[in-house]
């Protein structure tokens, strides 16, 4: 029931200034005929892809399979759009949003509210405007990686192991990385390591001087 679910989802939610966003261009799109939901408001979608690499963010973030497998009954999550709290389209704990993990990744689905705006996204989806996905979330468990490029640079690999708490899965109208709240104190410089340690860098690269600018912007406490 709606109320076991509820007081499943009770617990110490994580502080909002740990929110990330990530976006990927994959398979949002709304039912068609002779599939087997309603034909005309169901979306399906992706909000996040297994073991596919990022864009370069400075890092390179990886998304281990599992990671969402325990966040996913404590979180009360919402589908908005563009990550707006003031356009909901569905949401866990009324039972209209239904999330899960399967081989490929994090996948949401809900019907399109019979509202004014619920219209206009449909009319949005149908047209092609609107065909990339977004989730918000937090961490738990990650981990890091260094590998050491021809040009002496030094890439960054982020791995995702554990979600803690999921927010928001969000139909999008464009990519969130130039603008993802991602938080770093500093960046690993050899070995893997779970925190990353402090960077020497008497020359920043492109890479660092990205990575500082986003340590000055945002922080995780």
């Amino acid at each position: 029931t709606i109320s076991k679910v509820a007081e499943q989802r009770k617990g110490n939610k994580p502080k909002l200034s740990n929110i990330e966003k990530r976006t990927f261009t994959i398979q949002l799109r709304a039912a068609g005929p002779g599939d087997p939901v309603d034909e005309s408001r169901n979306v399906t979608g992706y909000a996040a892809i297994f073991n596919s690499a990022s864009e370069d963010m400075g890092f390179i973030e990886i998304i281990e399979p599992g990671a969402f497998t325990n966040a996913i009954p404590k979180s009360d999550v919402r589908a908005l759009f563009n990550h707006d709290p003031n356009y909901i389209l569905a949401r866990t704990a009324s039972g209209t949003l239904q999330l899960e993990e399967d081989e490929v990744g994090l996948k949401y689905r809900f019907e399109i509210p019979n509202t004014t705006f619920g219209n206009d996204f449909k009319v949005m989806l149908e047209r092609g405007d609107v065909n990339q996905s977004s989730f918000a979330f937090s961490v738990k468990e990650q981990s890091w990686e260094t590998l050491k490029l021809e040009s002496g640079e030094i890439q960054y690999t982020r791995r995702i192991k554990e979600v803690d708490w999921l927010y928001d899965v969000s139909p999008v109208t464009y990519p969130a990385y130039a603008d993802t709240t991602v938080a770093l104190r500093s960046m690993p410089t050899e070995g893997n390591s779970d925190t990353p340690p402090e960077e020497p860098a008497p020359e920043p690269s492109r890479k660092t001087r990205l990575i500082e600018a986003m340590e000055r912007t945002y922080s995780i406490t």
